[in-house]
């Protein structure tokens, strides 16, 4: 029997952050809190603007869910260790690695996780590949900068790039791999029921992610068993081969014809009413409070391994 218990712990739960999900963030951090509280822990919401924060004192650990820039790509993850606190999550070179797409990218093909072709193009270039293909800065998340590409118009693809290029010198140009959007959440060492996402129109963008109503999600995907398995078994490959140990959500796209292709990896997730997570980990048996306690209890597993 699990003994690890949310009882008295006082847990600090970062939200907010520098970056494009700041809202999201706020949105998850309450969700958390409100989770955490309902399990009997001591809460204490912290709203993060930058790297200049203090953090209450004596508390058991830090419950991070600043999605994106600074709260996902390593950087308070380092000030963490810094400061000698204890927070969920990936470390600092698990983060850096899976929140850089073209850093994940390259890894995957090492490893040979299959994954959708791609090239990388520098400000000033235009993408060789040939339409339909998908331009992503990459280090930004919920979709910010992304750009569908169907058809080789001058004037559209010189509007995404310069959207795109918004957020950096470096952008990520990936082969249009149409079939379904389908998500695993990695917990630990188990890869959760697969979620299929149908958005009601166009693709999974910000709009369909945080808009209550406006995408379906089936939970399990209603795929075959042995498909289920094999995608199941290439997100926890995926999630490993970034050196990830303790929670991520992977994103796959399947073809009619049956190919796999891994997008990229979120190491803090959406935990808001409407993210994916949480509704997976729901079919595994994992109510939300469950879930934020097992995240703790990894991540403190994790933690006193590496003192």
């Amino acid at each position: 029997m699990n003994s690890f218990t949310l009882q008295n712990r006082r847990i600090a739960v970062l939200m907010g952050g520098p970056g494009s999900e700041r809202e999201v963030s706020i949105w998850s951090g309450e969700a958390v809190a409100k989770a955490l509280e309902k399990g009997g822990a001591e809460v204490i919401l912290c709203d993060l603007h930058d790297a200049q924060f203090t953090l209450p004192q004596d508390i058991d650990i830090a419950f991070n869910v600043i999605h994106g820039t600074f709260g996902e790509d390593g950087q308070l993850q380092a000030l963490l260790e810094e400061h000698g606190i204890s927070y969920t999550g990936e470390g600092v070179k698990g983060s850096r690695l899976a929140f850089d797409k073209i850093l994940s990218k390259k890894r995957f093909v090492e490893e040979g996780i299959p994954t959708p072709l791609f090239e990388i193009i520098q400000r000033g270039e235009r993408p060789k590949m040939k339409v339909p293909y998908v331009i992503k800065p990459p280090q930004q998340g919920s979709t910010v900068g992304i750009h569908i590409i169907k058809e080789d118009h001058e004037s559209t693809i010189t509007e995404a790039l310069q959207d795109a290029f918004q957020y950096g010198d470096e952008l990520l140009v990936e082969e249009f791999f149409p079939g379904k959007e389908l998500t695993v959440g990695i917990l630990g060492d188990k890869a959760l029921p697969i979620i299929e996402i149908r958005p009601h129109e166009g693709f999974y963008d910000y709009k369909h992610k945080y808009t209550k109503g406006a995408s379906d999600y089936l939970v399990p995907a209603p795929l075959e068993a042995l498909q289920t398995e094999e995608i199941q078994k290439i997100a926890l490959a995926a999630h490993r081969s970034l050196g990830l140990a303790i929670y991520s959500r992977v994103d796959i796209m399947l073809t009619e014809d049956g190919r796999i292709g891994v997008l990229e990896i979120n190491t803090i997730p959406g935990m808001t009413e409407t993210s994916l997570l949480p509704k997976a980990a729901a079919v595994s048996g994992l109510d939300f409070t469950a879930l934020c306690a097992k995240i703790i209890e990894l991540s403190l597993a994790i933690r006193s391994k590496a003192e």
